[in-house]
C-alpha cells in the first residue's frame, strides 16, 4: 500500500509531497473512530519501555524535522511511533532559508535538506500541543532564531523550553543543525555548557522537573565527544541523541556534479548508518552504558534499528528511513525487537 503511495509522492518535488503527506495525516487526525483503528493496527507489537522517567509505548519514535509545527503527532502517533519528536521549535516564527531546500537521493536512499528551522514558533506549538487527542509522548525539540547572535542564543533555548514546558514529556536541545548559520559553534565546550546550565537550573525551579537531552552531530571527532560527555555529566542532564545530519557527502554513490548542484545541507538516509552507529557504540562504551542514548540517524532497516540498539541505544528514531519505508517499517522494527529480547 505504502509502496503505491511512495511512487505517486515522488512524482512532486520533496517539500510539495511533504505537504500533499501532511494534508492526508490531518484528515485522518480528524477522525477519532478512525485514528483509533489505524492505531490499533499499527501497535500490534508494542513493548513499553521507561526512560529517564517517562513511559515510551515502545522504543520507535519520530525525528525531529518531519512535524516541525506540531501539526500532526497524532496521526503520526497512530501509525506506530511511540513518541514524536517535535519541531526543531524557536521562539520567534520564521520562513526558513530559501527553496528548493529538501533533496532525495533515490539512489543512495537519503535525503539533503537545509531548511533553516523553519516553524510557526513556539507559541503556536503550544497551542497545537495543548488539543493533543492521544497519549503519545512528546518531546520538544528547542533551537535558536536565525537572527539571534551566538551571543544571546541562551536567551532563546530558556524561551522556548518555559513556553514548551507543560505540554511536552521531555526536552531535546538542538545545537548540531547544519542548517543555521553558526549554529554548531555552541556544540563548543563553553557555549554549551552555559546553555545546558542554564536549562537545568531554570528545570529545577519548575514543580516537576521535566528530561533534557542533548542533540549532536555525526561530524563531531571522538575527542569533541569526550568533551560533549565530560559536560553532560557535570551538567546532569538525563542523556544524548546520536545523531544529527552530515555535511560529508563522500559516502555518497550518486554522481558527484549532481551533489554538488544540490548544494549545502544536511545528509540523512542511508549513508549515515554506519557513522551514527559507531557514535551511539562509542558513546555506551565511554559511559558504561550508563546514559541513555536515543539513536537516530540511517534507520533504513530492522536490521538497523537492532544494530543500533545492540551498539547502546535504549530507544531510536526513524526520518528519512520513514520517508522511504512508511509506517510498515515502523511494526517491522518494534516486531523485530520482540523476536530479539
Amino acid at each position: 500500500m505504502y509502496q503505491l503511495a511512495r511512487f505517486f509522492l515522488f512524482f512532486f518535488n520533496p517539500e510539495k509531497a511533504h505537504h500533499i503527506a501532511f494534508w492526508f495525516f490531518k484528515q485522518l487526525q480528524r477522525c477519532p473512530f478512525l485514528l483509533k483503528m489505524v492505531s490499533k493496527n499499527y501497535h500490534k507489537y508494542d513493548k513499553p519501555i521507561t526512560l529517564f522517567g517517562v513511559k515510551f509505548p515502545n522504543r520507535v519514535g519520530l525525528a525531529a524535522g518531519l512535524d516541525k509545527d506540531a501539526e500532526v503527532f497524532d496521526a503520526l502517533g497512530a501509525l506506530g511511533f511511540g513518541h514524536i519528536e517535535i519541531g526543531t521549535i524557536t521562539p520567534k516564527g520564521q520562513p526558513g532559508n530559501s527553496q528548493p531546500r529538501l533533496f532525495r537521493l533515490v539512489k543512495d536512499k537519503a535525503l539533503i535538506n537545509r531548511m533553516g528551522f523553519n516553524n510557526s514558533g513556539m507559541t503556536v506549538a503550544k497551542q497545537r500541543l495543548e488539543k493533543r487527542k492521544t497519549e503519545v509522548i512528546i518531546c520538544g525539540n528547542i533551537g535558536k532564531n536565525k537572527v539571534t547572535p551566538n551571543e544571546e542564543a541562551l536567551n532563546d533555548y530558556e524561551k522556548v523550553f518555559l513556553e514548551l514546558f507543560p505540554v511536552v514529556d521531555y526536552f531535546v536541545v538542538n545545537v548540531s543543525s547544519p542548517n543555521t548559520p553558526n549554529l554548531r559553534e555552541l556544540q563548543n565546550k563553553e557555549p554549551l555548557k552555559r546553555i545546558l546550565s542554564r536549562l537545568m537550573i531554570v528545570n529545577k525551579q519548575q514543580n516537576t522537573s521535566k528530561p533534557i537531552l542533548l542533540k549532536i552531530a555525526p561530524d563531531l571527532s571522538f575527542s569533541q565527544i569526550d568533551d560533549v560527555l565530560e559536560i553532560i555529566k557535570e551538567v546532569g542532564i538525563n542523556g544524548i541523541v546520536a545523531t544529527n545530519t552530515t555535511i560529508e557527502r563522500s559516502p555518497l554513490s550518486t554522481d558527484k556534479k549532481i551533489v554538488e548542484k544540490l548544494g549545502d545541507g544536511g545528509l540523512s538516509g542511508r549513508p549515515l548508518t554506519k557513522r551514527s552507529t559507531e557514535i551511539i557504540r562509542y558513546i555506551s562504551q565511554k559511559t558504561g552504558g550508563k546514559l541513555p542514548i536515543i539513536g537516530v540517524g540511517g534507520i533504513m532497516t530492522k536490521a538497523d534499528a537492532l544494530e543500533k540498539i545492540q551498539a547502546g541505544a535504549s530507544l531510536i528514531q526513524l526520518y528519512t528511513g520513514f520517508i522511504y519505508g512508511g509506517p510498515g517499517l515502523i511494526k517491522k522494527i518494534n516486531k523485530q525487537i520482540i523476536e530479539n529480547q
